[in-house]
């Protein structure tokens, strides 16, 4: 989902309302999207809170975290090696056993002998800290978008890496990697707990099934930062809400002349369901979206089809008008199969629909200490804050009020969901130094910073 937010009557209240809302001033200056999953909302950000600001001062300021973020920058070689031992595996939705096994072996390598894969196929393997801080989850997701038999194999030109899935979101697995390679090697103790996950579900149909088990098994978790391939300057914050349904019209078809006129055609009803949707008008503010994605139906080319399907994605940034475009797409859907079966006198078209997609939203306050640490982060690096939405991983715990955020984890990116996906990982590692920081910032390190992410009460 690409797209900026652009209305003459939006920028008037945005105007209007200058520094009042954080979260309204938070999506007043658009800018375009760097990355197909995500559609831009940016500002510049509130100043942080003094204890965000004075943790990120000591971090910086220490050399236990400047000799990390040096061996960050150092492991780019053996994380480029991990990227595309991963990218290799194939890992369509809901078959990414061999490339969980793979990174199960990888964590168990790397000293977390204790990893598993979980019951949904989510890899996890957990960093203890000093037990004085919160439980973070850092993810990236193990399946793509490409069918079982895809060639997967990483071709190499001018000066980029081309494969599915690559970036989206293979170069997310790697980083994961070397940030507890290189936790490890350096001796970092941090306050809090780090959650490491290589989670199924997030593409397709997979309807974040990993997430939704995670945060269902594992009430212990206080936030996620969650890796995806986004500019390094991005904090995804807004997390797009979806309802996706399978709607089958049916009827009982005929021979295309020995028939005409005595039964609807399930085709025809759905073709006018479709005309109608199409016409149906949605708001920009809240962005809510849809579109029939798929059809298909009928026999051959001498029948009145007996049975027709189609696919609907609906998408919002808010929940009323989510629903409140539904309500109106089914109505357009029954209003068709009326005037079908009114134009030929019956009643014997029909319509049933499947709920085959929902992705619950939410969002993260952009004051939030999640928030403002990633946002201190990128001012660590020199780097001014872009705030963004899309539907991802995020999405679960932002709709169970736990906080979240997305983050790069470096390299520039692009072909997302096509066979030439690629990247490019020339000094890649600046992205997974800054994501570290941010980790870092929120779990708190021995000795240097406390955490600045709070533990939730328990359930």
């Amino acid at each position: 989902m690409s797209g900026a937010l652009r209305s003459g009557s939006f920028r008037s209240k945005c105007r209007a309302a200058g520094a009042a809302s954080i979260w309204l001033a938070g999506l007043c200056v658009a800018t375009a999207a760097q990355a197909q999953y995500l559609h831009s909302r940016s500002a510049v950000p509130a100043p942080v809170r003094p204890e965000v600001d004075r943790a990120y001062v000591q971090l910086m300021a220490s050399p236990t975290v400047q000799r990390l973020l040096d061996a960050v920058r150092d492991d780019h070689p053996r994380a480029t090696i991990d990227l595309r031992r991963l990218t290799e595996i194939e890992a369509p939705p809901f078959k990414e056993q061999a490339r969980a096994e793979a990174f199960l072996a990888r964590l168990k390598a790397l000293g977390l002998a204790d990893a598993r894969i979980d019951a949904e196929g989510n890899v996890l393997g957990l960093r203890k800290g000093r037990g004085n801080g919160p439980t973070l989850l850092v993810s990236a997701h193990l399946d793509t978008v490409f069918p079982a038999g895809t060639d997967v194999t990483i071709k190499e030109r001018d000066g980029r890496l081309y494969a599915p899935g690559i970036s989206d979101n293979t170069r997310g697995l790697a980083v994961l990697l070397s940030w507890l390679r290189v936790l490890n090697e350096q001796k970092i103790q941090t306050e809090g707990d780090l959650l490491f996950a290589a989670n199924v579900g997030e593409e397709e149909l997979g309807n974040l099934r990993g997430m939704k088990h995670l945060f269902a098994e594992h009430p212990e978790i206080d936030g996620l930062v969650a890796l995806e391939p986004a500019p390094d300057d991005s904090v995804l914050i807004f997390g797009t809400a979806s309802r996706r349904y399978e709607v089958t019209f049916e009827g009982p078809g005929g021979h295309s002349f020995g028939a005409f006129g005595r039964v609807p055609s399930a085709i025809h009803g759905m073709g006018r369901a479709i005309a109608k949707i199409a016409d149906l008008k949605t708001p920009r503010f809240p962005r809510t979206t849809f579109t029939v994605g798929t059809v298909s139906g009928g026999t051959s080319v001498n029948t009145i089809a007996p049975q027709a399907r189609m696919a609907i994605d609906i998408r919002s940034d808010a929940n009323g008008p989510l629903l409140a475009t539904e309500k109106k797409i089914f109505a357009a859907i029954d209003a068709a199969v009326r005037e079908e079966n009114h134009r030929w006198g019956v009643d014997t078209l029909r319509v049933s629909s499947r709920l085959i997609g929902d992705r619950p939203g939410g969002r993260t306050p952009s004051d939030a200490p999640i928030v403002e640490a990633a946002v201190r982060a990128n001012t660590a690096f020199g780097r001014r804050t872009v705030f963004r939405g899309g539907s991802t991983d995020a999405n679960v715990p932002m709709s169970l009020g736990i906080p979240a955020i997305v983050v790069g984890g470096g390299g520039l990116t692009g072909g997302f969901h096509a066979l030439d996906e690629w990247i490019d990982l020339h000094e890649a590692w600046r992205g997974a130094q800054n994501s570290l920081l941010t980790v870092l910032g929120l779990v708190g390190v021995q000795g240097v910073s406390a955490p600045l992410l709070a533990k939730r009460p328990p359930p």
